[in-house]
């Protein structure tokens, strides 16, 4: 959409998480709308930062607390409430379903989709000793880390970028996973030891993408987001999220997907649902037109739960 032709407020609150990676993400937001309309200045896009349920509980596993949604509550009831226009998200982060009323609408060209492999005693993944400890309270990664080294002990481990980091550094855990994406963004790259393929490894649903979400009534603010949408971004996750949303599944169950444009112009999708101990696999692909891409993540979706209907509960 060209901004020329849109009605852009005035002022514009976003809502964000007060984690710094959440506040990077909401920045990369505020620039890209400075970049297209640029007769709004710093002071009229404004970040209002809250703490969620998901922040204040850091000692246990998302799923035994409500799953994802912890970390959206609080915002998407300020967005609701018209104390916020909008609202920044990791996509990961988004549970399948959103609350009636409200849409994602944009989302930024994507980062980096990888796991980061982060030690500071061997240089990869396989160089890790026999019997080391791994630290990570994401169950997909646990369930395929298992699969490709079953010897290796996981032991849960929460807390913001740098509180992980810091526990790494004091010898808590010999080696951690963390999002590429999160790490760029907060310029810590340098403290990747090793990307790990994702053919080895498949991502998060929507590792590695920013959604912004509004009510789906605020048709001005639908506009402005149209703007800074990244079409072939939106895609993929229209695909991914398809999968997810198909399966139900829940932040207790590892679910992993990954959607690509490939040189012929169509999209590629790979799915993959598991147990947590990773005895048990279930990989399913699709390809078709971009058009298709939520379809084709819930045919996928389909296809898995007949198979894995066990894991998934």
């Amino acid at each position: 959409m060209n901004p020329a032709n849109v009605k852009c407020p005035a002022r514009i609150r976003i809502g964000t998480r007060k984690s710094r990676l959440a506040v990077a993400q909401a920045m990369e937001v505020k620039n890209r709308l400075l970049g297209a309309f640029p007769f709004l200045n710093q002071e009229q896009i404004e970040l209002v930062k809250m703490e969620t349920t998901g922040d204040r509980i850091q000692n246990r596993h998302l799923a035994d607390i409500g799953g994802k949604g912890l970390f959206t509550k609080e915002i998407e009831e300020a967005l609701t409430g018209g104390r916020v226009d909008i609202a920044v998200h990791s996509m990961k982060d988004m549970p399948d379903t959103l609350p009636p009323g409200m849409v994602i609408p944009c989302i930024l060209e994507r980062e980096d989709p990888r796991d980061a492999f982060i030690s500071l005693r061997v240089r990869s993944l396989a160089e890790l000793p026999q019997g080391a400890v791994l630290g990570t309270s994401s169950v997909r990664r646990q369930s395929q880390i298992l699969k490709m080294r079953p010897d290796l002990k996981i032991v849960p481990f929460r807390g913001n970028v740098n509180t992980r980091l810091e526990k790494l550094a004091r010898g808590e855990v010999d080696a951690t996973l963390l999002a590429v994406a999160g790490l760029k963004r907060l310029d810590m790259a340098q403290a990747i030891t090793e990307a790990i393929s994702t053919e080895k490894m498949l991502p998060a649903v929507a590792q590695g993408a920013i959604g912004v979400e509004c009510l789906e009534s605020n048709h001005h603010i639908l506009q402005v987001l149209a703007v800074i949408n990244h079409p072939d971004s939106f895609t993929q996750v229209a695909a991914e999220r398809g999968f997810l949303k198909e399966l139900g599944g829940s932040c207790a169950t590892p679910i992993a997907g990954l959607a690509e444009f490939t040189e012929k112009g169509t999209l590629h999708f790979q799915g993959l649902v598991a147990s947590t101990d990773g005895a048990v696999f279930y990989r399913v692909e699709r390809e078709g037109a971009p058009e298709d891409a939520e379809r084709m993540g819930r045919d996928a979706g389909a296809e898995v739960k007949a198979k894995a209907g066990k894991i998934l509960g």
